[in-house]
């Protein structure tokens, strides 16, 4: 049997954009991708601090150091810019190496430069 666990944490980024007409998804900072092993394409769950709204759509590789988290299409209308937002990938692992799995967090600040690493 496998568990799906937090692999990879983008923790209080802050939206800078919300492009409605675009194909969708999430447009991240590559630099930011990169620091926690998201993948481009990968599925990813996000969730609005500001707003209580979540969603799950996949991380489309931006400009690097951008410092950009850009909602697209439809995911557009799931936020605003300025508004705080965590973003997270999971993976399956074995039932019996559930417990040693740690996953890479990245903390970030209000200009979304990475204030810490867990």
């Amino acid at each position: 049997m496998h568990v799906q666990i937090l692999r990879s944490k983008l923790h209080r980024a802050i939206l800078t954009g919300c492009e409605l007409e675009y194909e969708g998804s999430l447009s991240i900072d590559l630099d930011l991708m990169d620091a926690v092993g998201i993948f481009p394409f990968e599925k990813i769950l996000v969730v609005n601090q500001t707003n209580g709204e979540r969603l799950e759509t996949y991380a489309i590789p931006g400009a690097r150091g951008s410092r950009e988290f850009c909602l697209n299409g439809a995911a557009a209308r799931r936020g605003n810019p300025g508004d705080m937002i965590t973003v997270m990938a999971f993976g399956a692992v074995p039932i019996t190496e559930a417990a040693a799995v740690k996953p890479t967090i990245v903390i970030l600040d209000r200009d979304n430069r990475i204030r810490e690493r867990k």
